[in-house]
């Protein structure tokens, strides 16, 4: 048992001076606090009706141009907010290829979703691209960095990130450290599967991004991201870890992109998943993505419309959100919006409708 305590308290104490104390805040503009009340277009909402659209600025550019369901040619934001949506979503990069999901981009869209009077979550990738269950690739300029020290750059990256977010009169409901981390982020260091070095690794980059987000915007929920959020036992051994290594969270968020044939016991396990994560950890849950084919609009309304209801009924069910629905015609590849090849809104948008 001694032994056990030192190794703890070894742990807290590395942990604690290298992911807090060497953060480099003298790096940050030093300004006159701000309450965040005073930062907040509006209270968080009670349910998120919810959609991730990073990619507007990129297709805006491309001259991809969006319309109302009659026809008219509006701000994405306004049609999103027509159609119920209540939360906005966006990814953040480290060093992107173009300036696309990088702070400055995100710092843009955050302006315009806040002047619709929209909840905001930044989804932080740590990466200088997609960061998913197949991919978690260091960003270049952290590659090399011992692991003391890649602690210390997720604190200071997380904490300078934000606090440009706050700097710029934002202030999100939601912050996610790390994207559908169903193995880790940063790998390998913190990979969870390679060892129980590893997943103690993951626990504490974890942690790290949670106390930079806390030292910003003390109010903001953290959530731990994960994929397929109808398989328990995958979800289990993810949380299971994090907790056995002292990892900090607030919701669990889960991805949920079903099959056409198959979404209702997909949604059934879904339900069962976010019961159990409620009851085994003490934390709230939340749909970070969700997507079907967009060929299949009438069968993602039914879809979503049961996913939000199953959600609802959750005692610590947050909300749902769209991943990319206003990509439309193939844009990236990508096949599963909800607008059609006009640019329009599908009839799965009307599942927001509240």
């Amino acid at each position: 048992m001694r032994k056990k305590i030192a190794f703890v308290l070894f742990g807290a104490v590395t942990f604690f001076a290298a992911c807090k104390k060497s953060a480099n805040v003298e790096n940050v503009p030093q300004q006159a606090p701000v309450a965040e009340s005073k930062l907040r277009a509006a209270a968080a909402p009670s349910f998120a009706y919810g959609a991730d659209v990073s990619w507007i600025t990129e297709q805006e550019a491309g001259n991809k141009k969006f319309y109302n369901s009659s026809g008219t040619q509006q701000d994405i934001f306004t049609i999103l907010k027509s159609k119920g949506i209540n939360a906005i979503r966006f990814r953040v990069w480290v060093n992107p290829s173009n300036t696309y999901n990088s702070t400055a981009d995100v710092v843009a869209k955050c302006k315009r979703a806040k002047a619709a009077g929209l909840s905001i979550m930044i989804d932080f990738h740590y990466s200088d691209t997609w960061a998913d269950p197949g991919n978690q690739i260091k960003p270049g300029a952290w590659a090399s960095q011992d692991f003391t020290t890649l602690m210390s750059t997720v604190y200071n990256y997380t904490y300078n990130t934000l606090n440009t977010i706050k700097s710029n009169g934002i202030t999100p409901d939601y912050v996610q450290v790390g994207n559908e981390t169903s193995d880790g982020m940063l790998w390998p260091d913190g990979r969870a599967s390679l060892s129980a070095t590893n997943f103690k690794n993951f626990a504490w980059l974890i942690n790290c991004g949670y106390d930079a987000t806390k030292a910003i915007f003390p109010s903001a929920k953290v959530i731990v991201h994960v994929a397929n959020g109808f398989n328990n036992t995958t979800t289990r051994w993810i949380f299971d870890g994090i907790k056995a290594n002292g990892g900090k969270w607030d919701i669990c968020g889960f991805s949920v992109y079903p099959s056409t044939s198959g979404w209702q016991t997909t949604n059934n396990q879904v339900l069962a998943n976010m019961k159990d994560m409620v009851s085994r950890y003490g934390k709230q849950v939340m749909i970070c993505e969700a997507g079907m084919d967009v060929s299949a609009a009438a069968t993602c309304k039914y879809f979503l419309t049961d996913l939000i209801a199953k959600t609802k009924s959750v005692s610590g069910g947050l909300g749902v959100y769209y991943w990319e629905p206003q990509a439309y015609a193939s844009w990236k590849g990508y096949n599963m919006g909800a607008f059609d090849s006009s640019g329009k809104p599908t009839v799965a948008m009307d599942a927001f409708i509240h």
